[in-house]
């Protein structure tokens, strides 16, 4: 399966072709950013809605800080399970990664050390939403612009390990790895190496942007060609994930992300 983010600009012209003609989407389904759909019950949700009953949505969150060393914020995990129930999507999916407290989210991606003490801290908190969700959770690597001297294991082997204790399951961003490629060195090919089959479900293509001194993942250009090299190499391994292009900045229109993804179809079809 191939998609892409669904976004507010592109509903309209969304629902227009699913009453002309639903090829003319030119994807296999749709991601959403889970928040922008909890506190609501208006247009944007009866947009989701309506898409959702021609093809189908994966969840994809940024709120949910796995890595923070609080409880839970069950009010916000019930509020992700309502709409879980509404929409039935095919995948759940946040980051490994913590973003504030219970009550002061930062916003960020905030990146943490990979320690045992951190993979067994975030092993039982992920067999406890598992079994909240009934269903195996998916973890995306993050982008990096910092690394922390104690750790003992490197991203690739914590997410391998993660994955093995609780069989909860893995958002290969390709670009991020790329861009902690350019800033400090880490490895690609370590993933393709030690990851399981198995483990990834979905995997991530999107664009960033070149600040200088580093990549930062913005979301905001075509996918670099570079990246492109690497999804056709992972693809190849990890042949039954699902692939969704990403574009959240500087929006174009809808066929030329669209685009994107049928170049992703066509790498993968090269695959089969």
């Amino acid at each position: 399966m191939f998609g892409m983010g669904l976004r507010h600009q592109h509903y309209e012209e969304i629902l227009n072709r699913l009453e002309v003609d639903p090829s003319s989407l030119r994807v296999d389904h749709f991601e959403i950013i889970t928040e922008n759909f909890l506190d609501t019950k208006g247009r944007a949700f009866i947009n989701l809605k309506k898409i959702s009953e021609h093809i189908p949505i994966c969840f994809h969150g940024v709120s949910l800080s796995i890595a923070s060393d609080e409880e839970f914020n069950w009010e916000y995990l019930n509020k992700i399970k309502k709409l879980e129930k509404e929409i039935s999507p095919l995948i759940v999916s946040d980051h490994l990664c913590w973003t504030g407290t219970k009550h002061k989210n930062l916003h960020n991606l905030l990146p943490i050390p990979y320690t045992k003490e951190e993979l067994n801290k975030i092993s039982d908190k992920v067999l406890k939403l598992q079994d909240f969700f009934k269903r195996p959770m998916v973890f995306e690597n993050l982008s990096a612009y910092v690394q922390f001297k104690n750790s003992e294991m490197t991203e690739a082997e914590f997410f391998k390990e993660l994955h093995l204790k609780t069989g909860c399951e893995i958002l290969l961003d390709i670009n991020n790895l790329y861009v902690n490629l350019n800033n400090f060195n880490c490895s690609i090919d370590e993933w393709f190496q030690i990851i399981p089959k198995e483990a990834v479900k979905e995997m991530h293509l999107a664009g960033f942007t070149d600040m200088g001194q580093y990549y930062f993942d913005t979301h905001s250009n075509p996918i670099h060609s570079d990246v492109w090299e690497y999804y056709h190499k992972f693809k190849i391994k990890f042949n039954t994930a699902i692939t969704t292009v990403e574009w959240d900045e500087d929006l174009p229109s809808y066929d030329r992300v669209a685009d994107e993804v049928q170049k992703a179809k066509l790498i993968g079809r090269q695959n089969d």
